[in-house]
């Protein structure tokens, strides 16, 4: 069975991580969604609503996916492959200014556990998009409805201050 992880904070889930889940999707046997833990991040939402999120929001793609599950994760990204059995990493490439740093963890992953990256060029609409832009327009009470999963906006929409 060929498994592939995409990895991330997802916090929260964009249109533009469902896009790269949804075509790795179309890839692999299975696609694991690594939502990552790092207690020295502060988070808007908790692991397990992160979680939550990203399976409503797959469940309600247009494509939904069947072969896509959602784990948290700490530690070593290749800690987790190993431990899942997953031989592939995907990630999202934006601009130039990813690629430099994930070339970086693509080669230490491969050094360290032969795991393969993979990288999807984002779909144009979604470029610009990163979490951190997303909740900082709906802090402002800027309209991000069309930047991410219909469950994310009312999720933005149910936080205080949001």
């Amino acid at each position: 069975m060929r498994r592939a992880a995409c990895p991330g904070s997802f916090d929260p889930i964009t249109n533009g991580h469902l896009d790269i889940i949804v075509r790795a999707s179309r890839l692999f046997d299975e696609v694991v969604v690594a939502v990552s833990i790092n207690k020295s991040k502060v988070n808007l939402f908790t692991v397990d609503e992160r979680m939550d999120l990203i399976r409503e929001a797959v469940g309600a793609h247009p494509a939904a996916p069947t072969n896509v599950i959602v784990e948290s994760s700490h530690g070593l990204l290749v800690d987790f492959c190993r431990v899942h059995g997953i031989q592939s990493i995907v990630k999202g490439l934006r601009a130039v200014s990813d690629f430099d740093y994930e070339l970086q963890m693509a080669q230490m992953n491969n050094s360290l556990a032969g795991v393969e990256t993979l990288f999807m060029s984002t779909n144009p609409q979604y470029a610009f998009l990163s979490s951190s832009l997303v909740k900082e327009v709906a802090r402002y009470g800027g309209d991000v409805s069309g930047l991410v999963p219909d469950v994310v906006l009312k999720g933005l929409r149910d936080r205080s201050g949001l």
